[in-house]
């Protein structure tokens, strides 16, 4: 299978459905790149959670956002996360960017009702959360080619979407990791439309 016969475009329904999303943010915090994205989608019509993690903290590099969350205790944030689901339904689309991939990957694997996952920047094998991906839960990935982080999550990537009908993974030339984070000196802004794009057409079908 060619890389480019998995790459999938839907269009924008003419009557979307609104959906309820839990997106979590990547390591270098809650920026104001990620707060946009929020925000684009809440102006669809959507609703979106977004919990800070980090508790209003922000880092100026994937190092410094790294380190604060070794020191925090990565498996402090991932359940932090989690309980940021208690109290909302079943019937949520999972979203994450880079780190925040490992909290909605699990969820959307893991959480009875999920009706989608978004997983920007990064994807885990499937096994790391139980060995399988839930029958009807569709999967959008998103990633640069050339980033030596996403490289190294390509195969988990393209095991998922050749696995799964209803899984997508989208690659886009270059070699920036969160390229979609309009705050940040990595924005991309051609590609990141082209993810907004996708990922709104995605949630129209939801």
């Amino acid at each position: 299978m060619s890389e480019r016969s998995i790459f999938v475009d839907h269009q924008t329904s003419e009557d979307p459905r609104m959906a309820e999303l839990l997106l979590f943010h990547h390591i270098q915090g809650l920026t104001e790149g990620v707060e946009a994205l929020a925000e684009d989608l809440r102006a669809d019509g959507h609703v979106v959670h977004v919990p800070d993690l980090y508790d209003g903290r922000v880092f100026d590099s994937i190092e410094e956002g790294f380190a604060h969350a070794r020191a925090t205790g990565f498996d402090a944030l991932r359940e932090r996360g989690a309980a940021a689901a208690d109290g909302l339904g079943d019937d949520l689309v999972y979203a994450g960017l880079s780190f925040g991939v490992t909290i909605a990957q699990r969820l959307a694997q893991t959480r009875p009702g999920a009706r989608g996952a978004l997983l920007l920047h990064s994807c885990l094998p499937v096994s790391e959360f139980g060995g399988s991906w839930p029958e009807g839960v569709p999967v959008q990935i998103h990633g640069m080619a050339d980033d030596e982080f996403f490289e190294e999550d390509l195969p988990a990537a393209r095991e998922l979407a050749e696995a799964h009908p209803g899984a997508e993974l989208f690659v886009y030339p270059g070699d920036q990791h969160l390229f979609t984070d309009r705050s940040l000196e990595a924005y991309d802004a051609d590609a990141a439309a082209l993810v907004t794009r996708r990922v709104r057409a995605f949630l129209a079908q939801r």
